[in-house]
């Protein structure tokens, strides 16, 4: 489609085939950025064997050091500009994705309420839950296009960081699962001729009967409430750093911002799923009333929140400077720390989860006095030495007057470390 709009337009068909930044081209943003990254990498190994570097800096290890970090930094920016515009454009895609995925649903539904009629015959609450799946999938479609350039219908779980948050998916998954539930209700109590039968479905949307579900939905939506105001207090007071992501993945709801399984986030999706696939077996039994989650399930869900909120009130912390000291290749003499020297910041946290990638690593800034000096990208093959999470090597500059100055470390989050006082000599 985007060659044909090409050809039409007059340009040139093979734009479209990855270096294409249009709008509505996301198969070129997602190439583009493919080919953005694979030439970064080789670049960061070619420097980090030596190759590709000028003669005009090769003499000079400090010289070559930072002409290096210069041009990593911009080509690390240029493809986090192509990240970006992936991300954009994959968000744009996944309103139709969404939308395919709960219709399949609905369709999914018709197939095994048709399998498990033969026998047993249709029933009025087998067509009141395949018409309550149509309004909310209905309802999710039309939301999904008023949100169609933030994600469609799963645009309210996606976080300010621009990940798919684990606790607003999991109580939008008992919201979405309890209106199906009453909309069930309400269609049969729409069909009901008797009295007695309606009157039955009524006494079905007591709390009595439904006390274990609707606690748990309570607690879920809480929990979905207060960790976002713990994360936003923690990330102003800076006792948490947040990086934005380029775009939302389904790992997100597993895993940590860098991508690594979470123990409180997987607790709580599989507790929360395992108790609601029981709750729609209990509804798809007895369509009659909300589904009566047995309390020892619901006391098992609330226990899987509070691990979950715990989790939350653990992660992250401030990073630290322990001690500076002058940096010391094999054979030099033993020294003060001088004008020119390089500089060890030992310490933690220097480096946020999901900062892990050239273009967030080379935002970093180290305060020596009142200078503002940027970490040099020290690559090695496959990665980087230097900066780290715990360690950080950093020129003193020659515009830092000598005496007692204060050093300190700002990340890629905009988090500062505390102050840590050194001697500079002349």
């Amino acid at each position: 489609m985007a060659v044909q709009e090409a050809r039409q337009g007059g340009a040139d068909p093979a734009a479209h085939e990855g270096g294409c930044t249009c709008g509505d081209c996301p198969h070129g943003a997602r190439e583009g950025h493919r080919r953005a990254v694979a030439a970064f990498l080789v670049k960061r190994d070619e420097y980090a064997t030596g190759q590709g570097l000028p003669a005009a800096v090769a003499h000079s290890a400090s010289a070559s050091r930072q002409w290096v970090s210069e041009e990593l930094a911009q080509a690390a920016e240029a493809v986090a500009e192509r990240g970006r515009a992936e991300g954009a454009a994959w968000l744009a895609r996944l309103r139709q994705r969404t939308a395919v995925v709960v219709w399949a649903g609905v369709v999914v539904l018709l197939l095994v309420q048709a399998l498990t009629a033969i026998g047993a015959g249709w029933t009025s609450a087998r067509t009141a839950g395949l018409l309550s799946a149509v309004l909310v999938a209905g309802a999710l479609t039309a939301a999904s296009w008023f949100h169609r350039a933030r994600g469609g219908a799963l645009a309210p779980v996606i976080s300010e960081d621009n990940r798919l948050s684990t606790s607003r998916a999991v109580a939008g998954s008992w919201v979405l699962f309890l209106a199906f539930a009453v909309l069930v209700l309400v269609g049969r109590l729409a069909a009901a001729s008797g009295h007695r039968e309606r009157d039955a479905l009524i006494d079905g949307l007591e709390l009595a009967r439904g006390a274990g579900v609707v606690t748990v939905l309570a607690v879920v939506c809480g929990i979905a409430v207060l960790v976002r105001r713990v994360v936003g207090l923690r990330v102003q007071g800076q006792r948490l750093q947040k990086v934005r992501a380029h775009r939302p993945r389904a790992a997100d709801l597993l895993t940590d911002d860098s991508g690594r399984g979470s123990f409180a986030d997987i607790q709580y999706v599989v507790i929360n799923g395992v108790a609601l696939a029981f709750a729609a077996v209990r509804l798809a039994r007895r369509p009659d009333q909300l589904p009566d989650l047995p309390w020892g399930l619901a006391v098992v869900v609330l226990v899987s929140a509070g691990t979950y909120l715990a989790g939350k009130y653990a992660e992250g912390g401030r990073p630290v400077i322990l001690s500076v000291v002058r940096a010391r290749e094999a054979g030099d003499l033993d020294a003060p720390i001088r004008t020119g020297d390089d500089i060890e910041i030992r310490g933690t946290g220097f480096v946020p989860a999901g900062a892990q990638g050239a273009d967030r690593l080379a935002r970093m800034v180290v305060r020596v006095g009142a200078v503002n000096v940027h970490v040099p990208l020290v690559p090695v093959v496959g990665g980087f030495d230097n900066p780290t999470d715990d360690l950080l090597t950093v020129p003193v500059p020659a515009e830092v007057e000598p005496g007692r100055v204060d050093v300190q470390v700002v990340t890629a989050a905009g988090v500062e470390t505390n102050r840590y006082t050194v001697d500079i000599t002349e």
